[in-house]
């Protein structure tokens, strides 16, 4: 699909591959396609607020996505929302070198760093995707476990998808329920960050809401394993990175690495259940995994 042959893309190293942001109309197009496709979960989250791609000559290799956390943490301390990010999404394509996607995470932190604020970068790896975190690992990234995340999600009753409770909370599904209810939707509405509740008439906000809960409610639960968490604390030289890790160090239980697959994978009910009741293509993934 790229142009390039087998023999080619063999050959490729890291040093052949260029990083950016992304920061027009058309190349995040591009890259929310290419989360659609190659990213395990195949879709946006909300509230993201940094885009970084890795090129080679003009073709897309890789995205990674950076958000808004959906809780600001206290690792640091204090709840910092201008020191920290979280990195939703990534994917590099299947040809890329190995080790093209650590290189890209450290650059696009190191990005964010030089350019931002920023000097705290979580991440989870996700069990039913058979991740572990080895590119966190690869980047010396903090391991703080395998507690983080609801372990109830549920069927997207739009698209079939795997999604958390967030899902029916979020701008694209309130603009569904919206539809769904007959009412016209106003450009007011929404920010950047969120609904803009003040904008809306009193009566389609409680009409929205209840919506939301209805969708929720009705939708086909499925238990899952808890998420690997993973944290970077990273500062704009040497000296401000020893004195931020330090106190990072000592706020939080810093746990070894998971190594083992298998043991990352745990449910509460008969995998044949879970299996069951997951829509492809994440199905064909974990019968995979299991088999």
């Amino acid at each position: 699909m790229s142009g390039f042959t087998r023999e080619y893309v063999e050959n490729l190293t890291v040093a052949d591959f260029e990083f950016r942001t992304i920061d027009d109309t058309m190349g995040r197009a591009e890259a929310t396609e290419f989360i659609k496709r190659h990213e395990w979960l195949g879709n946006l989250s909300q509230y993201t607020t940094h885009w970084f791609g890795a090129y080679h000559d003009t073709v897309l290799a890789g995205v990674i996505l950076m958000n808004l956390p959906n809780a600001f943490s206290t690792l640091l301390g204090e709840k910092t929302p201008e020191l920290e990010r979280l990195i939703s999404r990534g994917a590099c394509i299947s040809w890329s070198p190995k080790n093209l996607a650590s290189a890209f995470m450290m650059w696009a932190t190191r990005w964010a760093v030089k350019n931002t604020p920023f000097r705290l970068f979580t991440a989870y790896s996700d069990p039913m995707a058979r991740e572990l975190g080895t590119i966190y690992q690869a980047c010396n990234f903090y391991y703080l476990g395998q507690g983080s995340g609801t372990t109830t999600r549920y069927i997207n009753p739009y698209s079939g998808k795997v999604v958390s409770d967030r899902f029916f909370r979020q701008r694209s599904a309130y603009r569904k329920y919206a539809k769904e209810l007959g009412y016209s939707w106003q450009p007011n509405w929404t920010s950047d960050t969120g609904m803009l509740w003040e904008n809306i008439p009193s009566e389609i906000e409680s009409a929205l809401r209840a919506k939301s809960k209805e969708v929720q409610a009705g939708a086909e639960k499925i238990i899952v394993p808890s998420k690997h968490k993973y944290a970077l604390v990273l500062g704009a030289n040497k000296l401000e990175t020893k004195i931020l890790r330090r106190e990072f160090e000592s706020r939080n239980k810093i746990l070894p690495y998971p190594k083992e697959r298998a043991q990352a994978f745990t449910v509460t009910r008969p995998v044949k259940e879970v299996v069951e009741e997951i829509p492809q293509p994440q199905e064909r993934q974990l019968r995979l995994f299991l088999a």
